[in-house]
């Protein structure tokens, strides 16, 4: 049996000192096929541990079905980590934060209207512990005390951030150890007086994680923990992106340096990202600090490895570093994977959103606007129509609480874009017969950090004339989470600025890693075979789309986009080099 066991300033492991040097790659953010490829890269790069969170969300996608296969397969990716001789630190926190949608968290919680988030909340608790009753069971023969790699799990995420619920976080414990966890526990918090107050238990392992100045942080920690272990449980060797932003990067050798001066403290550390990913499909996250800010596609973070796993400068910087202060071994890379231009891909058929609505939809009825979570949605989009009366001049249309993004149509044809982070009225007019009243709402991802945690999709409280609300509503959910059903035509060259689906396809003999530029698209969304790679917008920073070779084939491929507005020239390019911007 081996155990990591927590002694007086330090670990050990066999009965000998262990330090901690691990870096994170979440299973969900990578296709399955590339998961040995990145924890090869890892241990080559010197680390000795892998860390992942666990997205309750991909999981039990809906209420009681569960989901451990593909991407999802987490059991897959330990065993694999186990194979190549890394240990592993799970993260199973119901909350995860990792600028996922929701946290992690699964958006059905939110049909529960009266439910309360990460805290004692027993329905909130109940949920967890159904979930938990189906992971910790897959955990429990590949923890280190039974065999296998996994040396520790967290019991809540940067918790001292939210709240300060010991109940919420005893129960959490008490559910692991119940459940026959017997590796240590930890929490993981800044490193601050109210975080490390509201997030840690007493006789739980505590952790902090920062981005620089390691001193200064380690000295408030150890205000609280004097005799335990440094550990940075967040070393953030980069950053994210969200829309609009400049990409974010990090000079390497400025990661380096904070990384020697918390090794010279006699620091474990887990580098967060080694390799960052992708957000594929709806799932990138947002923040809400004073405004909406949704993450983008890409979770490259300036790693070690970039987004399609590449060695990067910093890579080199972090491994000279690490060669200081141990026993490393030889830098034992894969193959490189390759990379391939396929050059101009032009799409040839287009699908109407509004003329394929019944292959993609089921409409109900309302009195009211509704969000998507209270008709069983979770991801995508979803419109609500009526008919409004006229006449009815100099009008101001009125999207109360939008989330996040609506593109409003009168009688079919374009009359405004709403959006959630800049709240705007569209002035309106209603002819005599009246006129149809379309909202095509984006969820463009759920709050993943902060109080504004509980984020509801759609339109949330009403649509207002003026000062009068508008009843009697047609809703039609979009998920697409399946657009094979879509009716094709040939594309006509006719200006069109309604959502439309254009299809394509690429024959290709030899498979390698590519990316899709779209170029002089607006904003959307596209699938390759249909999988969906997630979303573009022209406003950057990000410029491509990363397409891992797996998700293609040799002979034909298809590529669909989802343009929200209107493109002139419905082509793309398969080029091999990213653009962040």
């Amino acid at each position: 049996m081996t155990k990591l066991e927590i002694g007086d300033k330090q670990f050990s492991m066999v009965g000998q000192p262990f330090r901690i040097v691990a870096g994170a790659i979440h299973y969900f953010r990578v296709v399955p096929e590339y998961w040995r490829d990145r924890l090869q890269k890892l241990k080559a790069c010197g680390f000795n541990t892998v860390e992942t969170y666990v997205a309750w969300n991909m999981h039990e996608p809906k209420e009681g079905v569960f989901h451990f296969e593909g991407m999802a397969d987490l059991v897959r990716f330990i065993e694999t980590a186990q194979e190549l001789g890394l240990f592993v630190i799970v993260r199973p926190s119901p909350y995860i934060c990792a600028e996922w949608e929701f946290g992690g968290l699964p958006a059905w919680l939110l049909r529960y209207p009266d439910i309360r988030l990460r805290c004692a909340d027993p329905v909130f608790l109940q949920k967890v512990d159904a979930y938990y009753d189906v992971l910790i069971p897959k955990l429990i023969p590949l923890l280190s005390t039974n065999g296998g790699t996994v040396i520790a799990l967290q019991i809540e995420n940067e918790y001292g951030s939210y709240g300060n619920d010991k109940a919420y976080l005893e129960h959490l414990r008490q559910g692991l150890i119940a459940r026959g966890v017997d590796v240590p526990l930890f929490t993981s918090d800044g490193p601050t007086d109210s975080m490390l107050q509201g997030g840690t238990l007493p006789d739980v392992l505590a952790t902090v994680n920062f981005g620089s100045k390691p001193e200064e942080m380690f000295e408030k920690f150890k205000e609280y923990r004097p005799t335990e272990p440094l550990v940075c449980m967040e070393y953030w060797n980069g950053w994210f992106d969200h829309w609009t932003e400049k990409h974010h990067t990090r000079d390497a050798d400025d990661v380096a340096d904070v990384l020697d001066r918390m090794l010279n403290l006699g620091a474990s550390v887990n580098f967060y990202m080694f390799h960052g990913g992708t957000n594929f499909g709806f799932y990138n996250g947002a923040n809400y600090g004073d405004a909406y800010e949704p993450t983008i596609t890409s979770y490259d973070y300036d790693a070690p490895l970039s987004e399609s796993g590449d060695i990067t400068p910093k890579f080199h910087a972090v491994r000279q570093i690490l060669a200081k202060h141990m026993d490393i071994g030889e830098c034992e890379l894969p193959e490189p994977i390759a990379k391939k231009q396929y050059g101009l891909v032009r799409l040839t058929e287009k699908a109407d959103l509004f003329s394929n609505l019944p292959q993609l939809s089921t409409p109900l009825t309302s009195t009211y606007p509704v969000p998507m979570e209270q008709v069983g949605q979770d991801f995508g989009f979803i419109l609500y129509s009526t008919n409004v009366t006229g006449p009815r001049l100099n009008m101001q249309l009125h999207l109360q609480d939008v989330h996040d993004r609506a593109i409003v149509f009168v009688d079919g044809s374009y009359l405004g874009t709403v959006e959630r982070w800049a709240p705007q009225s569209l002035k309106l007019d209603i002819p005599v017969g009246g006129a149809k009243l379309d909202i095509l709402v984006e969820n463009m991802g759920r709050v993943n950090y902060g109080p504004k945690l509980k984020d509801s999709k759609g339109i949330t409280e009403g649509v207002r004339l003026n000062g009068q609300f508008l009843f009697d509503w047609t809703i039609s959910p979009l998920p697409l989470d399946n657009v094979s059903s879509l009716q094709f035509l040939p594309f006509k060259d006719t200006p069109n600025e309604n959502p439309a689906f254009y299809k394509g396809s690429i024959e290709i003999e030899e498979i390698a890693d590519t990316f899709i530029r779209l170029d002089g698209w607006k904003k959307g969304v596209v699938w390759v075979n249909g999988f969906n790679l997630g979303r573009y917008w022209e406003r950057g920073p990000q410029k491509t789309l990363y397409v891992p070779g797996p998700l293609l084939r040799k002979g034909s491929n298809e590529i669909i986009v989802f343009e929200l507005h209107d493109v002139i020239n419905p082509e793309i390019m398969l080029v091999d080099t990213p653009d962040l911007g």
